[in-house]
C-alpha cells in the first residue's frame, strides 16, 4: 500500500470524523426540529407497512377462507359473483346442484362432492315484526371443516330423504359468535328463520353451536342450516340451487387429473382449484382491487414525498448553520457528508421507530377489522414490507439531504448571512 494512498485514507477518515462530529452537533442544537423529521418519517414509514399489509392480508386472507374449507376443487355454473343482499354473500347459479354432485361423487378420484348455497334469510327471534337479513348457509352435512367453538355440530340432513324432502327437520342451526351477539341468543335459544318474513315466522329453529367458519369465509355474519332445511324455508326444494360444489379428492388421486377429467365430462361447468376459484371471485372485484392496488401506490408515493420535503426543509432550514461553517473555512465536501449524515440518521431513527411501531398498529387495526368486516388478520406484514419501508425511509432520506445540500452551497454564504 502506497504512502500515497495511506495519506488518501486517513484524509477521508478524518472527513467522516469530522462530518459524524457535525452531525451529532446540529442534532443537540436543533432537537425539536430534527425531532418532528424523525416523527414525520415514522408516519410516513407506518402508511407504507400498514397500507401494503392490509392489500397481501386481503389476497391471503381470501386464499386462506378457501384453504380452510378443506376442499381440493370448486365447482361452478358460470361467474363467482358477489351480492350485497341480505349483507353479503354469493349469488346461487348452480342448480340441481344434489344430483350434479351424486354424478361427480361416482367419478374416478372423487371422495366426496358436497353442495353449498348461500341465501338472504330473514331472522327473528321470537317470530314478531322484528326480522334482520342474514346470509343463511347450506351444507349436506357436518363434518371436521365446519369449526364448531361452543355447543354441537350439527347431526346431518335428514330432511333431504333421497329428494322426496319428506325426512324429519331437525330444525338445528349453527350462529357465528356476532350473530350471536347482535340477536342476544345463545346455545339451545331458538330463533326463526326464513326466505320471505311468512316463511320465518312459520320455522323455528335451535341453536345448537356457535361456528366462525362461515363468517370468516364470507366476511359477513351467517346462519348455517342443513341444506334441504336450507331449500324448504327459502322454497328452492324443486331447483335446489347451490353457489358451489365442494370436492374433496381421494389421497391417492392427483387432483390435477381429477380436474382434468371432471371438465371434459361436464365442460358446461367452470372446475377451479383454491387457488383460481380465490382470482374468479376476485374478479368479480375489479374495480374494489384496483382501489386498493392504487392506494397501496398513493402510500409508497406519499411516504417518499413526505420523506423527501421533511429532509429537504430541515437541511434548508440549517443555511446560516452551514453558512457560517463555509466562512469558517469548512470545506463543501465536508458540508455535503453532513448532510448526508443527517438524512441517514433521521431515516435510520425514522424508519426504525415505524418499523417497531407496526406490529401493534397490525394487532389494533386487524381487531377493528375483525369487529367491522369479520375477518381475522386481515393486514399482515412481511419481511419485504420492512425492508421497503425502511429502504425508502434511509434512501430517499440521503437523497433529499443531498439536493437540498447541494442547493444550499450554490447559495453565496454572505448571501445567507445578510
Amino acid at each position: 500500500m502506497s504512502d500515497r494512498y495511506r495519506r488518501s485514507m486517513t484524509r477521508q477518515g478524518t472527513r467522516l470524523r469530522a462530518a459524524g462530529r457535525l452531525t451529532i452537533a446540529q442534532f443537540r442544537d436543533q432537537k425539536v426540529r430534527l425531532s418532528l423529521a424523525v416523527v414525520g418519517v415514522t408516519l410516513a414509514v407506518l402508511a407504507i407497512t400498514l397500507l401494503a399489509g392490509a392489500g397481501v392480508g386481503v389476497l391471503e386472507t381470501g386464499e386462506q377462507q378457501f384453504q380452510t374449507a378443506d376442499r381440493d376443487l370448486w365447482v361452478t355454473s358460470g361467474d363467482t359473483r358477489l351480492t350485497t343482499a341480505g349483507g353479503g354473500g354469493f349469488e346461487n347459479t348452480l342448480y340441481d346442484s344434489r344430483n350434479l354432485s351424486a354424478e361427480m361423487e361416482s367419478h374416478d378420484g372423487v371422495a366426496l362432492a358436497a353442495p353449498l348455497a348461500f341465501e338472504t334469510v330473514y331472522v327473528s327471534t321470537d317470530g314478531s315484526d322484528d326480522f334482520r337479513t342474514f346470509v343463511g348457509t347450506g351444507i349436506p352435512g357436518g363434518g371436521s371443516s365446519i369449526q364448531v367453538t361452543d355447543g354441537d355440530a350439527l347431526e346431518g340432513d335428514p330432511y333431504y330423504a333421497n329428494g322426496t324432502y319428506g325426512g324429519e327437520m331437525t330444525r338445528e342451526v349453527l350462529l357465528d359468535a356476532e350473530t350471536a351477539r347482535s340477536l342476544d341468543v345463545s346455545v339451545g335459544d331458538t330463533v326463526h328463520i326464513g326466505g320471505s318474513l311468512a316463511a320465518a315466522r312459520e320455522n323455528e329453529f335451535t341453536v345448537v353451536g356457535i361456528s366462525p367458519t362461515f363468517e370468516r369465509m364470507l366476511g359477513t355474519p351467517t346462519v348455517t342450516m342443513p341444506l334441504s332445511e336450507l331449500h324448504q324455508v327459502t322454497g328452492n326444494t324443486r331447483t335446489e340451487p347451490a353457489t358451489f360444489l365442494a370436492i374433496t379428492v381421494e389421497d391417492d388421486a392427483r387432483i390435477e387429473t381429477v380436474k382434468r377429467e371432471l371438465t371434459e365430462e361436464y365442460p358446461e361447468y367452470e372446475i377451479r382449484s383454491n387457488q383460481e376459484q380465490l382470482e374468479a371471485v376476485l374478479q368479480e372485484q375489479v374495480v374494489l382491487l384496483a382501489a386498493g392496488g392504487t392506494l397501496v401506490a398513493v402510500a409508497i408515493g406519499a411516504g417518499v414525498a413526505l420523506t423527501f420535503s421533511l429532509l429537504s426543509l430541515v437541511i434548508y432550514q440549517q443555511r446560516p448553520t452551514f453558512a457560517a461553517l463555509t466562512v469558517q473555512g469548512v470545506s463543501p465536501p465536508l458540508l455535503l457528508m453532513t448532510v448526508i449524515g443527517q438524512g441517514l440518521c433521521i431515516g435510520l431513527l425514522g424508519g426504525g421507530l415505524g418499523i417497531v411501531l407496526t406490529p401493534p398498529a397490525v394487532v389494533a387495526l386487524n381487531r377493528l377489522a375483525t369487529a367491522v368486516v369479520g375477518f381475522d388478520g386481515l393486514i399482515q406484514t412481511a419481511p419485504w414490507i420492512y425492508a421497503l419501508a425502511l429502504a425508502i425511509a434511509m434512501g430517499i432520506g440521503s437523497v433529499a439531504a443531498v439536493v437540498a445540500g447541494w442547493r444550499v452551497s450554490q447559495t453565496p454564504p454572505l448571501e445567507v448571512l445578510s
